[in-house]
């Protein structure tokens, strides 16, 4: 049994009240690490730290921070099979998956923000003959950043490298379901000689530990990944408080395609688009709008390529849709499926959970599942489910397909499919969504802003934004 503790002042220490969850591998039902219930507690001690660490860190000269975050992003890349395999077994997804995406994108994020922090500026305005002004851009001072689960250290790092690029020392909590990497984050911190109290990484639940970190008086800004009722309290709680808030929240994200995309591109990318790390991702494309002219025939190609999608052991090359994160995430899923039964759809594949044998006989896995003859109002089309769970609904107009994709609370992302360049743009406009990709799915390039519209969200991530949110603009008027 693996016991993980908090990372706090540069040191692994056990939670103040001594107690500890099961971490459970979905895979195979089985407890396989107990990690801290930490409370108010370890956060005020970590908080303590990152004051105490914050007025050298923020004065330490930016090469020495690049060189720092530049080396921790060499030492993922050196543990990438193991950060890998580590993310399977606490995840779900497939260990490929991992090794290909997951902790690729740690590393990257590490030395995008490295290399970032050395372009960083600010501007300058002048008022000729009368005075010069300019702006200082400069760090917080402790911030708070809480991670979701299904991209455990990709999200992680997105969040963290930012914050310390700025200048900022940071009070982190990863999710409680999915905590080991980041535990391995802590350790790669100390090999990289990240100074103590730089980073704290704080284990538990959210009313505990998040609850903690969101009301503390010192911390003065949160950047938080998650659902949209926990982004709701969040921001009911840190807003009268005058925090800085940045919320990547909920998606239900549309797929339009018109019928003079390129139906084979159309395809292969919209079954990745549905069903990459079991549909449990932000931006994967939950509800098909598709033109009537290639309804059937596409709804037929894509039900016969998710029909044999395998559901199989996260650590099996062939497998391309692993275990659901949780026995409680599952009954969820589970239950949508039987609900869209009962607003009236069909279910064209998939919908059962499915059992396996040996090693993952008592896992959570659910079959891919495609839906068709729900109507827009539905709950199975309005609330976010977040799994391998996919409606397909027709359309006749461009204008159809725009109320069809704008009717819904969320505006996250969207993928638009179609030859045709003036609908391209003229679609991206009007769609209410915070990212438009035109023939393609998630080709992300870090220097773009990150985030949703309407509920999925209140700010942005990525590139200059995230270094704007993580620093506080000062105006500095000389007179001539």
């Amino acid at each position: 049994m693996i016991q993980l503790n908090n990372y706090i002042n540069g040191r692994q220490v056990p939670p103040k009240c001594n107690a500890y969850l099961d971490n459970v591998e979905p895979a195979t039902g089985q407890v396989y690490s107990r990690i801290p219930d930490s409370d108010q507690e370890d956060v005020a001690m970590a908080y303590e730290a990152a004051k105490a660490a914050f007025p050298a860190w923020s004065k330490t000269p930016l090469e020495e921070r690049y060189r720092i975050l530049i080396r921790i992003s060499e030492l993922i890349e050196h543990h990438l099979d193991e950060l890998a395999q580590t993310e399977s077994r606490d995840n779900g997804k497939p260990v490929w998956l991992a090794r290909k995406v997951d902790i690729p994108r740690a590393s990257s994020n590490f030395r995008f923000y490295a290399t970032g922090l050395m372009h960083f500026s600010s501007e300058s305005h002048e008022m000729p003959g009368e005075a010069i002004n300019y702006t200082l851009r400069q760090p917080i001072g402790v911030v708070g950043c809480i991670s979701p689960w299904n991209l455990p250290l990709y999200l992680f790092s997105w969040k963290i490298a930012p914050a310390l690029a700025a200048g900022n020392t940071v009070v982190a909590k990863p999710s409680e379901i999915t905590p080991y990497t980041a535990w391995r984050l802590g350790e790669i911190c100390m090999e990289a000689g990240l100074p103590p109290g730089v980073l704290n990484i704080v284990h538990g639940t959210g009313p505990r530990v998040g609850e903690a970190i969101v009301t503390h008086p010192g911390i003065k800004a949160i950047s938080f990944t998650g659902g949209t009722a926990t982004g709701a309290r969040i921001a009911a709680t840190a807003a009268p408080m005058f925090k800085k808030l940045s919320l990547e929240l909920g998606g239900k994200n549309p797929t339009l395609i018109f019928a003079d995309a390129d139906f084979d591109d159309v395809l292969r990318t919209t079954v990745q688009s549905g069903f990459a790390n079991q549909g449990e991702i932000c931006l994967c494309g939950s509800r098909i709008l598709i033109e009537e002219p290639i309804y059937e025939k596409f709804r037929d190609a894509y039900v016969e390529k998710i029909s044999r999608l395998k559901v199989g052991d996260p650590n099996d090359p062939e497998t391309r849709v692993g275990a659901i994160v949780s026995e409680a995430h599952k009954d969820k899923i589970l239950s949508y499926i039987a609900l869209a039964q009962e607003e009236g759809g069909r279910i064209l594949c998939g919908g059962k959970a499915v059992k396996l044998e040996g090693r993952c006989a008592n896992g959570w896995f659910i079959q891919p599942t495609v839906i068709e003859g729900l109507d827009q109002g539905c709950r199975t089309n309005q609330e976010e489910i977040f799994g391998p769970v996919v409606t397909i609904q027709p359309f006749s107009t461009e204008e159809e397909a725009l109320n069809m994709a704008n009717g819904v609370r969320y505006g996250l992302a969207t993928t638009v499919w179609t030859s045709d360049l003036k609908r391209a743009h003229r679609v991206a406009h009007a769609l209410e969504s915070g990212i438009v990709w035109v023939n393609c799915w998630l080709l992300r390039d870090l220097r773009t802003p990150f985030g949703g519209m309407k509920d999925s969200g209140v700010g942005r991530e990525g590139g200059w934004e995230a270094m704007r949110f993580f620093t506080e603009p000062k105006n500095v008027c000389i007179k001539v």
